[in-house]
């Protein structure tokens, strides 16, 4: 298997300015498969661009929305980065915005694995993989492409509205949650009550939201590689001295949710924090910008909770069940296994 030195060359976020106009934004490391993108500074959507559905595809983690088209959002996946032209979502003048960047494999190849084909550009060595494919209405697999078994799917229709559909392996797949949504996990899922395997996973029949007949829909998908990429659960305390997650990497990403309860998507990473503690929330549920909130510390190989607080935004309330992904600054395994210290 190979293995990852750099994390960098994979998944590396980057933070810009806005000038509405043509905004070349380099210094990302890679040419992105996935740019996620959303304002600092003002209320704005997310906008989530991929290369599987082409440039001018946009979606919104926070909203129900079907794709749209839209030619002055992203307009270039670059060789470092990307461009953006002169929507407010993206580009407004001044704007502050924070962009989330992964690689796949810059290209795409049919996949015929699961019971319907799907188009897949993935990258077997991070583990991620970005696929589209049209839904049936009867219970079908899909080909993801990993050839080892995802940790988290995410799946949105991008030709009508229906909630994202996330899949955990911490919740296992007789249960899912909504990406757009601060509600707590539910059952009776899409998921046909199978987990993935390390070629596909179920859609089930009666699911509008992952397998609408007619309908075009596109997944993320990521395995947990060692010392580059985690998914996991935790229940918090409520205190300042809470749980410890061992990663074996600083995170640069991470992503969490209470799955028992009502409460944002909460994104942190260590560009907007370059220091502990991490306090600058984004949320994927909402369109608001960032607030300012104590989270957690980033440490040299894992993350050390120290949230106390009780609102939607909480990543420690006491007796609150919590799903995670995380990314890695740098990885403690290979030829770079200097780890990235806590600061």
């Amino acid at each position: 298997m190979a293995q990852i030195n750099k994390s960098t060359e994979y998944f590396n976020t980057k933070l810009y300015t806005g000038n509405s106009s043509t905004n070349a934004i380099t210094g990302v490391g890679f040419q992105p498969d996935l740019v996620w993108i959303k304002s600092r500074s003002v209320i704005r959507d997310h906008v989530l661009t991929d290369s599987v559905r082409g440039i001018a595809s946009q979606i919104h983690s926070n909203t129900t929305d079907a794709e749209s088209t839209y030619t002055n959002d992203v307009t270039s996946f670059d060789s470092d980065g990307f461009t953006v032209s002169t929507d407010s979502d993206v580009n407004g003048d001044t704007f502050t915005y924070a962009s989330w960047n992964w690689l796949a494999s810059n290209t795409t190849a049919s996949n015929t694995d699961g019971s319907i084909t799907s188009t897949v550009s993935a990258n077997t060595t991070s583990g991620f993989s970005i696929g589209t494919y049209t839904g049936t209405n009867v219970d079908n697999t899909v080909g993801h492409g990993l050839g080892v078994a995802p940790d988290v799917i995410m799946v949105k229709c991008t030709s009508t509205a229906h909630d994202w559909v996330v899949y955990h392996s911490a919740l296992g797949s007789g249960s899912a949650i909504a990406l757009n949504l601060t509600d707590a996990s539910y059952g009776a899922t899409g998921w046909q009550n199978t987990e993935p395997t390390s070629t596909v996973f179920s859609i089930d029949n009666a699911a509008n939201s992952v397998n609408q007949s007619g309908q075009s829909f596109v997944f993320y998908a990521f395995a947990e590689k060692k010392g580059f990429s985690k998914a996991f659960s935790y229940t918090g305390n409520g205190s300042t001295d809470g749980s410890f997650t061992y990663l074996g990497f600083r995170p640069a990403f991470c992503i969490i949710k209470r799955t028992d309860s009502a409460s944002d998507w909460v994104i942190l990473d260590n560009k907007r924090n370059s220091f502990n503690v991490v306090d600058k929330k984004l949320e994927s549920s909402n369109s608001d910008a960032d607030t300012t909130q104590t989270a957690c510390d980033f440490l040299s190989n894992g993350i050390k909770l120290k949230d106390t607080t009780t609102s939607y935004l909480g990543t420690n309330i006491s007796g609150g069940s919590y799903i995670y992904m995380a990314f890695a600054e740098s990885p403690l395994v290979g030829t770079n296994n200097i780890p990235a210290v806590a600061r």
